[in-house]
């Protein structure tokens, strides 16, 4: 009896009853027999509830479970089908495995936790399984993990893309602000993929939303119009300001290149070396920004107007509120008279998403937690570098940042 208990320990299945234990030559694997226990019986794979036997299927199936030191272990048990009044005829389920799977759920919740915390080659080598397999198993532990809806309670939520692979191939991600989680991801970059996400909350949750952040993306509009008119978009700032940069960077090459066609190359030289000082915010600039700055703007007004811009933009979103939104009009006034073509750009096209950046400045919402969940997406993709599909890659999302992840089996407390 207590040599059928360790085994049952040591092969990680439950309430299953250990018929005997053999060592196979030359595989070096050990096989421990079991057969589930009576009130386990005769169930569907695919639901669980009891069904009525149909035949014994295909004799004898096994399944991989956790090494038993430097040995591979497998459990071995009978693979009976039922017929289940709403699957059908499938085998029948068993205690220590899911349905159609290869291993134990010991086996694949220690392949799904070491998926979030190293990379898949590591997991390959230390389960001794196949490349493919850790992705297929990450997606049957995602799809089994019992977790509430996400879903529901959403209120304000950002919206944005993330890269995982060349080819412009994009995840969409969906992030809940209040509780600062990834609360949906899918392939695709587009209206298409959006609808899906409004599809799966449905109107009366689509009903609740207030605030929605996202980047200008011309594809987020258009579906929050659809599926939830009442939610105010709101741009997020980062976004904005970089519209400003790009465009002090252009008005920076051009004195630069009109100043070097005329043979003044210490002028050139001087306003190249200010390019990351112009960049930077008053309170980070140390003497020795100063100095180049008061080159700059010795040098080129039309430099030195563009970078007043730059900084009044990053001022009105410091205030924010009612004050920044009138301090908002104020610099567009200021920049469509600035006589800079690059800035005059800036300000048309902030004059129109001008309702989603006055949102952004009333309630202070911005993309930051989506893009710190953007970062993480993108370690994963680093450190679990193989996935060969993108169903694996969302389920390893799922699994490290929707708390999908499960407990090593029979974790030790200390």
């Amino acid at each position: 009896m207590q040599f059928a208990r360790v085994w049952a320990e040591l092969a990680g299945v439950d309430r299953a009853v250990v018929e005997a234990v053999r060592f196979e030559e030359p595989a070096g694997v050990v096989v421990v027999s079991v057969r589930p226990r009576k009130a386990a019986r005769g169930r569907c794979g695919r639901c669980g509830r009891r069904g009525t036997g149909y035949d014994q299927g295909g004799g004898r199936r096994r399944w991989r479970t956790l090494d038993v030191g430097a040995l591979r272990c497998y459990v071995e048990a009978d693979a009976p089908r039922v017929r289940c009044a709403e699957h059908g005829v499938v085998v029948a389920q068993v205690p220590w495995a899911r349905h159609d799977a290869g291993h134990t759920r010991a086996f694949d919740d220690t392949v799904a936790w070491l998926a979030t915390r190293c990379s898949k080659s590591a997991v390959t080598e230390l389960m001794r399984t196949a490349w493919r397999t850790v992705g297929a198993v990450i997606e049957r532990v995602v799809a089994d993990a019992a977790v509430d809806d996400p879903l529901d309670g959403l209120e304000r939520i950002g919206i944005d893309e993330v890269s995982y692979r060349r080819g412009h191939r994009y995840l969409t991600v969906v992030v809940d602000h209040d509780r600062g989680r990834l609360v949906w991801v899918e392939a695709g970059k587009d209206k298409a993929t959006l609808s899906r996400f409004f599809a799966a909350l449905g109107p009366k949750r689509c009903a609740r939303l207030r605030l929605v952040s996202a980047d200008a993306a011309d594809w987020v509009p258009p579906v929050l119009a659809a599926y939830c008119p009442q939610a105010q978009l709101c741009i997020d700032p980062f976004h904005v300001v970089f519209w400003a940069n790009r465009a002090l960077d252009q008005v920076r090459r051009k004195v630069w290149n009109t100043a070097r066609k005329h043979g003044h190359k210490a002028q050139a030289l001087r306003i190249k070396q200010a390019r990351f000082d112009l960049r930077r915010r008053p309170d980070e600039l140390s003497d020795d920004n100063r100095e180049r700055l008061a080159d700059v703007v010795r040098l080129s007004s039309p430099l030195h107007r563009a970078w007043l811009l730059t900084q009044a933009l990053r001022d009105v979103y410091a205030t924010g509120g009612e004050q920044g939104v009138a301090l908002l009009a104020r610099w567009l006034s200021w920049a469509r008279r600035s006589q800079i073509p690059e800035m005059v750009t800036v300000a048309q096209r902030i004059t129109a998403h001008r309702a989603g950046i006055e949102s952004a400045l009333r309630h202070g919402l911005s993309n930051g937690r989506v893009e710190s969940v953007n970062a993480k997406i993108r370690l994963l993709t680093r450190v679990a570098y193989g996935f060969h599909s993108a169903a694996a890659l969302i389920a390893l999302v799922k699994l490290s940042l929707c708390g999908y992840c499960p407990p090593l089996p029979r974790p030790t407390h200390t």
